[in-house]
């Protein structure tokens, strides 16, 4: 088995702050300004997230998927219904992401419940998307087994065939899902450790306000 040490590896966090007055900042807000600094700063793949889900025994899954938008709904992505990242949030609809941006060291966490978009929303994105996408989900039996790849490129070849000239329907049990954040929290590095972590939940007596609080690292 293999048996790595990684203790003496060490990274001083040095190029921002989160100052006390970002506690008065309204958390969607700032979220949306950092996401466009990771574009702006040109960062990796600045929309992947991990999504974390808890299936009916309890116990939790995590993958990366990406953001494809961010409106009054939520945090919008899009998959397979039927996935078992589908079947976890049918039996347990609430989640977690979390956005990580080591360029600017920085990391956000977002927790909160997620409901289905509508079906015409699913279909406008659908789409947009390349072709060749939208006759991936159109043959992807996601998350279940699969005897070899010849078989997934068999059956696209034959969604080809079958499509040519036109256009492919999305399908059933492929859409959009949007996570309604009831509490997010913002990392910035620091130096020697000490991180700035700030918290925003949602205030229990007023669904428009949020309680924000400074977090030791």
């Amino acid at each position: 088995m293999p048996n790595r040490d990684y203790h003496t590896h060490r990274q001083s966090y040095e190029m921002s702050a989160l100052t006390d007055d970002f506690l008065s900042h309204n958390p969607l807000i700032l979220f949306q300004s950092w996401m466009d600094d990771a574009f702006e700063k040109k960062v990796d793949e600045p929309t992947a997230m991990t999504l974390c889900t808890v299936d009916e025994d309890q116990k939790p899954h995590a993958r990366i998927v990406l953001l494809k938008a961010f409106n009054e709904q939520g945090f919008i992505f899009y998959t397979h219904y039927a996935s078992a990242k589908g079947n976890q949030l049918e039996a347990n609809p609430q989640a977690a992401l979390n956005f990580f941006w080591p360029q600017l060291e920085r990391q956000v966490r977002v927790e909160g419940r997620i409901t289905k978009i509508s079906p015409e929303a699913s279909d406008t994105y659908f789409q947009s998307r390349p072709i060749d996408s939208q006759l991936g989900a159109y043959i992807s039996h996601q998350s279940q087994a699969v005897a070899h790849r010849d078989e997934l490129e068999q059956r696209m070849a034959q969604a080809k065939l079958d499509f040519q000239g036109k256009p492919v329907p999305r399908p059933a049990h492929w859409g959009g899902y949007a996570l309604s954040a009831n509490y997010i929290e913002f990392w910035q590095g620091r130096p020697n450790r000490l991180h700035d972590r700030l918290s925003f939940k949602k205030d229990p007596d007023n669904n428009q306000a949020w309680l924000s609080q400074r977090l030791c690292p």
